[in-house]
C-alpha cells in the first residue's frame, strides 16, 4: 500500500510495528491534531481577523469524533472559535455552506481524510461563499482550494519503492513496520486568494513548498 489512511483501524494489518498477514507499505495516517493545529495557525495568519472557524465534517466518518476535540484544543491559544458543521453527503453542501456564511463563519478547516472526492464541488463552494479555507493535501488546491498543508502523497508515493524491493529479494511482508509520513508540505493558490480579497503574508508564502499562480 502506498497511502492507505488508518492501516490498522481499518484492520489491513494488526499493528504499524508488526503488520502480519501479506500487506505492508505506506500509511497517509499521522497525528492529526498536530496537521489540525498547524491548519489553523496557518488561517490565522492569512486572515489575521479570523474569530470564527467552522468544522465541516461527515459525523459518520470514522474520523469525526477525535476531529472536534483536536480542533477545539488547537484553536484555544489562538484565541479562536471552533464550531462544527455536520454534512452527510453533497446534497448538503450548498445549505451548509449558506449557514455557514448567515452565521458569521469566517473561515473552515475541512480535517484530513475526509471528501477528497467532493474536492472541486467544496473548493468552488469555498469560491463562491468567499470563505476562506484549508485542506490537506495538495489535490484541493490543485482544484481551486485556497490552501493545504498535510502529508506530500508524492513522496509516499516513491518511498513505496523500497518494499517492492525488499520484497522480491524474499523479504516477509508481514515483518515491515508500516510507514508514517516523514514529509509534509504547503500548498498555497494565489489565484484564489485574489479572487477571495487576501494577500497571503510573507511568512506564509516563505515556508510554502508549491505556489499555485
Amino acid at each position: 500500500m502506498g497511502r492507505m489512511g488508518d492501516a490498522d483501524g481499518y484492520g489491513f494489518v494488526a499493528s504499524l510495528a508488526r503488520p502480519g498477514g501479506n500487506v505492508t507499505g505506506l500509511t497517509a495516517a499521522v497525528d492529526a491534531a498536530d496537521i489540525i493545529g498547524k491548519q489553523l495557525e496557518l488561517l490565522t495568519q492569512t486572515v489575521p481577523s479570523l474569530s470564527r472557524v467552522a468544522l465541516l465534517r461527515d459525523p459518520t466518518h470514522p474520523f469525526a469524533a477525535s476531529s472536534v476535540g483536536e480542533a477545539e484544543r488547537a484553536a484555544r491559544p489562538l484565541r479562536v472559535h471552533v464550531h462544527t458543521v455536520d454534512v452527510r453527503g453533497p446534497d448538503d453542501f450548498e445549505n451548509a455552506f449558506a449557514a455557514m456564511r448567515k452565521d458569521r463563519t469566517g473561515a473552515i478547516l475541512i480535517p484530513p481524510r475526509m471528501f477528497l472526492g467532493h474536492r472541486h464541488q467544496l473548493a468552488a463552494l469555498a469560491a463562491k461563499h468567499r470563505l476562506p479555507a484549508i485542506f490537506g493535501f495538495r489535490q484541493w488546491v490543485e482544484a481551486g482550494g485556497l490552501m493545504a498543508y498535510g502529508p506530500d502523497f508524492a513522496d509516499l508515493m516513491r518511498r513505496v519503492g523500497t518494499y517492492v524491493d525488499k520484497i522480491l529479494r524474499g523479504a516477509n511482508p508481514g515483518d515491515l513496520p508500516v510507514e508514517q509520513p516523514t514529509k509534509f508540505e504547503l500548498v498555497i493558490n494565489l489565484k484564489a486568494a485574489k479572487a477571495l480579497g487576501l494577500t497571503f503574508p510573507a511568512s506564509v508564502l516563505a515556508r510554502a513548498d508549491r505556489v499555485i499562480e
